[in-house]
């Protein structure tokens, strides 16, 4: 759990820092903190299966699909690098719950399809998965998760004020 500034900090970045916004540091914070939370309590959930959040992310999208998947399809849905999936592929793929084929019209491609073993891990996984997702969410009122989305939707436009050169 992050340690909060003091009121003391604050006043003294006021002073030095004309743009300084107690409030919106603070908020941010709040979020940061939250989500470190989050993710490691994932990370803990999926590690009982063998799994990372990664490797679960790319057998869900096979399992929704019902079909197989271009490697860069699963890169373009998760934002990240081929590489990346290359790299989680390979792993799934050793422990035999994907397997790469050749693609059905284009000879020069490969899909992903999850095999009979990743099916069955995936619905060993889910009834707990959900439930605990469910138990993770369990203090916020159906208006509250609402209320949540519609907010994380205008944090999110904002983060181009952090990766934005200018």
């Amino acid at each position: 759990m992050q340690v909060f500034p003091g009121r003391e900090t604050f006043d003294e970045l006021e002073r030095d820092f004309p743009d300084f916004d107690a409030e919106s540091v603070e908020t941010c914070l709040a979020f940061l903190n939250c989500a470190t939370e989050v993710y490691t309590a994932f990370d803990a959930h999926f590690e009982r299966y063998g799994l990372s959040a990664g490797k679960f992310t790319l057998l869900m999208q096979l399992y929704v699909a019902k079909q197989g998947i271009v490697p860069s399809e699963f890169a373009e849905r998760a934002n990240v690098t081929r590489a990346t999936i290359t790299g989680l592929l390979d792993g799934l793929e050793r422990e035999n719950l994907v397997r790469r084929q050749p693609h059905p019209s284009d000879r020069r491609m490969l899909t992903v399809c999850l095999t009979e073993r990743g099916s069955a891990l995936l619905e060993n996984i889910l009834p707990d998965h959900f439930c605990r997702t469910k138990r993770l969410m369990a203090n916020l009122t159906s208006k509250d998760k609402k209320t949540l989305i519609n907010l994380l939707k205008k944090l999110n436009s904002g983060t181009s004020a952090l990766s934005d050169p200018n």
